[in-house]
C-alpha cells in the first residue's frame, strides 16, 4: 500500500484533494500517521457516484475503524481516543445528511464537478420528428 500526499493537485478532484478535504494529509510515516491508503482512496472514488458519496464512504470506514478505540490512561499521559471518534462521526452523520439531500434532489447530480457525465433528461427528448415527414 502507498501513502502519498502532493498538495498541488488539490484543484483536481482526486486522491490528494479528498486526502486534504479529510485532512488526512500527514503522510510521511505511512500507515503509523496515514488513516487510509492511496489505494483505498481511489477505489472509493472510481467505485462513488458522487464527490460526496465517496467522502462519506471514507468516513464511513474510518468510524468504524475508530470504535473498538478506548481511552487510555497511564501515569501521567492519557489519551482519550473517543474525542477523535466523536469528531469523525459528526462529520460522518454532516455527509450523510448531504448524501441524502442529493439523492432526493432533481439537481443534486447535475452540480457535481467530479463526474462528468451528460444529464439524463434533456429539453425535447421526447419530441418525435419524423411524426409529421410526408404528412400534408
Amino acid at each position: 500500500m502507498t501513502y502519498s500526499y502532493n498538495p498541488a493537485l488539490i484543484g483536481e478532484f482526486g486522491k490528494d484533494r479528498m486526502r486534504f478535504e479529510l485532512g488526512d494529509t500527514f503522510v510521511e510515516e505511512n500507515e503509523k500517521t496515514a488513516y487510509l491508503s492511496d489505494e483505498e482512496i481511489s477505489a472509493v472514488i472510481e467505485t462513488s457516484t458522487t464527490w460526496k458519496k465517496a467522502q462519506f464512504r471514507l468516513v464511513d470506514s474510518l468510524i468504524r475503524r475508530f470504535a473498538y478505540e478506548v481511552d487510555e490512561k497511564t501515569t501521567p499521559a492519557e489519551w482519550s481516543w473517543h474525542q477523535r471518534y466523536e469528531q469523525w462521526k459528526k462529520l460522518r452523520d454532516e455527509l450523510k445528511s448531504d448524501v441524502d439531500a442529493e439523492s432526493v434532489s432533481p439537481l443534486g447530480n447535475l452540480n457535481n464537478s467530479a463526474l462528468k457525465r451528460p444529464p439524463y433528461f434533456y429539453e425535447d427528448m421526447h419530441a418525435n420528428r419524423n411524426f409529421f415527414k410526408g404528412r400534408k
